[in-house]
């Protein structure tokens, strides 16, 4: 991947540039050759859930935190736990459905293949597999009482976004998380989930609720999730995609953040 991959490798290394300019140019090259190997352990790892799913591998994970989860829940005004594009996303699917009603959002593939397997895949464990544009079913779900895993650490656009510090760099940052929270008074939860490649197994963390999030103020509810979910990247920064082009979209002004 690393040497075929170009234009991938190509983003890792200017993201991994930019925010981990402490690091010197070995130690970034180093960063993301173990960034890409890690993407690819999960790209192998979601054959499991999504080809094998009777597969059962909860010996193999540790689970952290249910009590918060559980505890939101029983608040009967949903949940929506917010996590962020890790190297270890499908292969969470068993242990994660078995925690409680959870519903997962997810993005349109044009390939047709790729869309009927994903969705096909996450559906055998989720109450739902939602596309992020489907805001009716998405509200349909918190407000029947269930979780929702969102992911709000990519590059939606201008018209969706408010600019907040990410890693020091202004980006755009989905302001839906707390307009979806406030439409139901839902506790907001982070969940991250983690690998160990030595002993082959994995971790999920759920957080407590957050307090008083969100607020009135989107730019400072923005700032705070970003935070927020760089302190969970920071605990394994390898295992974070930083494949995708977190930066794409620039203040006025600013000159392009992509050679590509």
């Amino acid at each position: 991947m690393y040497r075929l991959a170009t234009s991938r490798r190509i983003i890792t290394e200017t993201n991994i540039a930019a925010c981990f300019p402490q690091l010197s140019a070995e130690q970034q090259q180093q960063m993301t050759k173990r960034v890409l190997q890690q993407v690819s352990i999960g790209a192998l790892e979601l054959t499991i859930p999504w080809l094998n799913p009777k597969r059962d591998l909860a010996d193999r994970f540790t689970i952290s935190g249910k009590e918060h989860l559980d505890a939101a829940l029983a608040q009967g005004r949903g949940v929506i736990l917010v996590g962020a594009h890790f190297a270890v996303i499908d292969i969470i699917s068993q242990p994660l459905s078995a925690c409680g009603p959870i519903g997962v959002m997810y993005r349109y593939n044009k390939n047709p293949v790729w869309e009927w397997l994903q969705v096909r895949g996450r559906e055998q464990f989720f109450d739902a597999v939602i596309e992020r544009n489907d805001t009716r079913h998405m509200l349909q779900c918190i407000r029947q009482g269930k979780a929702i895993w969102y992911a709000a650490d990519q590059d939606y656009g201008r018209k969706h976004s408010v600019f907040a510090p990410f890693f020091g760099i202004q980006a755009a940052t989905i302001s839906a998380t707390s307009r979806i929270a406030r439409l139901n008074n839902s506790p907001v939860l982070i969940l991250r989930q983690t690998r160990n490649n030595e002993t082959q197994t994995w971790d999920i963390t759920f957080s407590p609720v957050l307090e008083n999030f969100p607020t009135d103020d989107d730019e400072a509810n923005a700032r705070r999730m970003n935070l927020l979910l760089e302190e969970q990247i920071a605990l394994n920064p390898d295992q974070y995609l930083w494949l995708h082009k977190r930066f794409k979209t620039r203040p006025e002004g600013e000159p392009p953040f992509y050679p590509l």
